[in-house]
């Protein structure tokens, strides 16, 4: 509806100037012929041809008075400052309009009505600090991240947050159920879909609805009840996440083993220095130098290479290749092969290195 409104502004905007130069030329036309009409009755007038009249009209609008024409009866002279005066206004109306629509441009721009040509990015739906943490962690990690909000407030703070990193953020406003404009985010071509549009219900009704009309894209969602796990799977979320799972098993294991917790809420984030290390996976090419190696033997390279510890392997299955299996510290026997993601810890020096070395970035690669 927000665009549908700009659009109608705008075309409102170019009627309304049409009209007024169309009334203007009008006017126009006419003062000049007066003016030539009145000045031919004056013997001494120089301004006695239509061509002649208008150009005093002009240099006299444009306000360079050259001086070499110039009325000489009385009603011409009325005429020539009614000109003066039309170049005030003309100018006047020109610039105001001008402003406006500049006005117009900035504000669908800012409201993502141009959209954005990302690919493979992270479209993130609902605005709030859980939001605003998520995408903070894949920013750091250079991912671009479309966010779409229909709270039209939280486009600045949006803005103001990310400043460092505009070029890896792209944000819309509008409904969750406009699904024309969120095209304009790129949905359609978007590695997954964080959906984070209120309460659990309100999450459920959004991904049936964006699965009937997306139905290519992999979705996440946070749940605030881990009983509806398996309604939003068989919804088509891929991922259903519990907040209450993620915060109470963090918490057990900081009153049980809270140096593992810390390694592991470590571990989960990214790396900010050198001294940082997190968990990464990588996308497994033909040309990856562990392809078709054992497990064991890739182990043993990437430490003594990179002093890097492979913790597992993540294998395509099902029909398609649509499901992964993710096996956790494989046995001696396991081949990495193309299509596989290996899964490592690696610290921030590190980074280039194995980008470089495997030829692909880090994280999880839409195909």
């Amino acid at each position: 509806m927000e665009i549908y409104n700009q659009s109608k502004m705008l075309k409102s905007r170019f009627r309304d100037v049409i009209n007024f130069l169309s009334v203007f030329i009008v006017i126009y036309l006419g003062l000049v012929y007066l003016l030539v009409y009145f000045e031919k009755q004056d013997p001494s007038s120089t301004l006695n041809t239509f061509w002649t009249g208008i150009w005093y009209s002009m240099v006299t609008i444009s306000s360079v008075g050259y001086g070499d024409y110039v009325p000489s009866s009385t009603n011409g002279k009325v005429i020539g400052v009614i000109f003066v005066l039309a170049s005030v206004g003309l100018y006047g109306y020109i610039v105001s309009r001008l402003t406006n629509y500049v006005s117009i441009i900035n504000e669908s721009k800012k409201m993502g009505f141009n959209g954005t040509k990302f690919t493979k990015h992270t479209l993130i739906i609902g605005w709030d600090s859980y939001s605003k943490a998520v995408a903070d962690q894949l920013v750091e990690v250079g991912n671009r991240v479309a966010i779409v909000t229909r709270h039209k407030e939280n486009l600045d703070l949006i803005y103001e947050h990310f400043s460092k990193n505009e070029k890896q953020v792209f944000v819309l406003f509008t409904e969750f159920d406009n699904y024309e404009t969120l095209k304009k985010a790129n949905i359609e071509k978007a590695a997954t879909i964080f959906v984070n549009s209120g309460d659990d219900s309100q999450k459920l009704v959004n991904v049936i609805n964006l699965k009937k009309e997306f139905p290519g894209n992999k979705y996440i969602v946070t749940l605030d009840s881990a009983d509806l796990k398996e309604t939003f799977k068989t919804a088509g979320v891929t991922y259903p996440l519990s907040k209450t799972d993620l915060s109470s098993k963090l918490l057990a294991s900081y009153i049980f083993e809270p140096d593992v917790a810390a390694l592991g809420e470590e571990l989960l984030s990214y790396a900010k220095t050198d001294a940082d290390y997190d968990i990464k996976e990588y996308y497994v090419i033909p040309d990856n130098p562990l392809n078709g190696k054992l497990y064991d033997d890739a182990f043993f390279e990437m430490k003594k290479k990179f002093n890097i510890v492979l913790l597992g392997i993540s294998k395509p299955k099902g029909e398609n290749n649509a499901d992964r299996e993710l096996i956790k510290n494989p046995d001696y026997d396991v081949t990495i092969e193309s299509g596989d993601y290996v899964i490592l810890i690696c610290n921030g020096k590190r980074d280039l290195e194995i980008k470089d070395y495997f030829g692909v970035e880090e994280g999880y690669i839409h195909r």
